[in-house]
């Protein structure tokens, strides 16, 4: 991928829009147009911030890489024929992460590239002649919410980042941009999402080709996941009780929130589109990224299918699910049946693992933010405060759904233990354990928690390794790990960069 922070401002926007009509994910990223001929009319504003949406497809389709793999959540089924990886993806998995790494570049990348079709949307809404203040909002909203996701992503990747909201004047200025601390990238992520939440309708004003689009409850969800990250627990509790008055409930069945069939449900906050069974461009694939090397169709459905066997679940996480929960089932499956009749105790997720029509090509959703998650987020919030007090009611809802019974009677550390065991098995394969584990524990903590996950992983691997050695520093969590480094491309590009300690 071309270093794209740096060279879209060169490139200009080239492409045109797409003719396909199908929901408002559906057009080539019309930022690729020339600028001086774009953003004129509400229709090529609508254009702009579906666009917006469209590049959020690029982002989720890796974050399993950075938010779980990093995490005692999912290793990998290693290829001993294929060592391809081994400084790519699986240095996510034993923290051997170095500034060239080449998933870190392309995640670097894609969000500035995303960010900088953003900032030049925004900048040109209010020019356009004819459009309502109403739609002018909204479209403000979207826009606000989509950048507020991509730096409230890169602040708890990388710490410290280049902070840029207007489009830069000239391209000589992508040199020169420093990072900016994470204070102020966490003013402008509260800033964005208190804009979104007042400028965007509610999610049940959404209908037809509009449904799944970024809501005021989208905005708040995110706001309070924020202000939890901050630790500023009175004002994510406040934040997150707006919420409940937004009309969200738990879908009675687990299974049924992810069901292809049920999108953008009553327990939907927000999710990326996909659409598969056609050859439109829009479908995801990610079950054919975590079946198991050598599955075949036993687990995707077409037996010419070539899984890849990442982001494979942990006998750590396998363990962590109650007897009874329902959820174990859903988001997880042991082990698979070959066309010889033959079970294969190599475990995968499940939760995106849905029938589809064209191989390749399916046509699950991926979620963000879900009403459970408010749900165990307000119950942590109250429960920072003072203890549990009322807290029991919301994580109980949850439980209550998985077919667990109620907890109560806990202490204020109980009850985080309890929180953060119900958030790894509620949220598991949503893009966010490594989150979780950076905002309940220190990094002294995070260093014996993980440290400890890999010494059992080496002494008896949830996979087996097909004969290929661990080296020395598999599975070593050093502390400043916790921390991605920034892509050495862009130190050499921007001297004002530094870079993170340890790397």
């Amino acid at each position: 991928m071309k270093n794209l922070h740096k060279l879209v401002i060169l490139m200009g926007f080239l492409a045109t829009a797409s003719s396909c009509k199908k929901s408002f994910l559906d057009l080539s990223d019309p930022t690729k147009k020339n600028a001086d001929q774009f953003y004129k009319t509400e229709e090529q504003i609508k254009q702009a911030v579906s666009g917006a949406y469209s590049s959020l497809q690029d982002h989720v389709n890796s974050q399993y890489i950075f938010a779980e793999m990093s995490s005692d959540n999912t290793t990998i089924q290693l290829n001993p024929s294929d060592r391809g990886q081994n400084d790519r993806v699986e240095a996510f998995e034993f923290w051997n992460l170095t500034a060239t790494n080449v998933n870190i570049a392309d995640l670097y990348n894609q969000s500035y590239n995303a960010l900088y079709n953003v900032n030049f949307a925004l900048s040109r809404i209010d020019g356009v002649a004819g459009m309502s203040d109403q739609k002018k909002a909204q479209y403000k909203g979207e826009l606000q919410f989509i950048r507020a996701y991509y730096y409230f992503n890169l602040v708890r990747y990388f710490g410290p980042v280049v902070l840029i909201t207007e489009p830069l004047a000239t391209s000589s200025d992508a040199f020169k941009t420093t990072r900016s601390s994470e204070a102020d990238v966490y003013a402008q992520i509260v800033k964005d999402l208190t804009g979104a939440s007042a400028n965007l309708p509610a999610k049940s004003e959404y209908a037809g080709d509009d449904i799944g689009r970024a809501s005021k409850g989208s905005a708040l969800g995110l706001l309070g996941k924020v202000y939890l990250t901050l630790k500023d627990y009175p004002k994510a509790e406040a934040t997150l009780r707006q919420v409940l008055g937004l009309g969200y409930s738990l879908v009675p069945v687990y299974a049924n929130v992810f069901d292809i069939n049920n999108k953008n449900n009553s327990e939907s906050l927000f999710e990326v589109q996909y659409q598969g069974g056609n050859a439109l461009g829009e479908w995801s694939s990610f079950i054919y990224i975590f079946a198991p090397r050598n599955s075949a169709g036993a687990v995707t459905g077409f037996s010419t299918s070539n899984p890849q066997g990442w982001n494979i679940p942990t006998k750590n996480l396998i363990g962590e699910f109650e007897a009874g929960d329902e959820r174990k089932s859903v988001a997880l499956k042991e082990g698979y049946t070959n066309a010889a009749g033959t079970f294969v105790p190599i475990p995968f997720v499940n939760k995106y693992n849905h029938p589809h029509t064209i191989e390749g090509r399916t046509d699950d959703n991926w979620p963000v933010l879900r009403y459970s998650d408010v749900l165990l987020m307000l119950a942590e919030a109250i429960n920072e405060q003072n203890g549990p007090g009322n807290a029991y009611t919301y994580i109980n809802q949850v439980r209550k759904r998985a077919g667990l019974g109620e907890i109560s009677g806990l202490s204020q550390e109980a009850f985080r233990t309890a929180i953060r065991h119900e958030r790894r098995v509620e949220l598991a394969f949503e893009n966010d354990r490594w989150f979780d584990l950076k905002r309940a524990y220190t990094n002294a903590q995070m260093v014996t928690l993980l440290n400890a996950h890999g010494q059992a992983e080496k002494a008896s691997p949830t996979v087996d390794r097909g004969g290929v050695p661990f080296i020395g520093n598999d599975y070593k969590f050093d502390g400043y790990e916790a921390l991605y480094p920034i892509p050495d491309r862009q130190l050499f590009l921007d001297k004002n960069l530094t870079q993170n300690p340890g790397y």
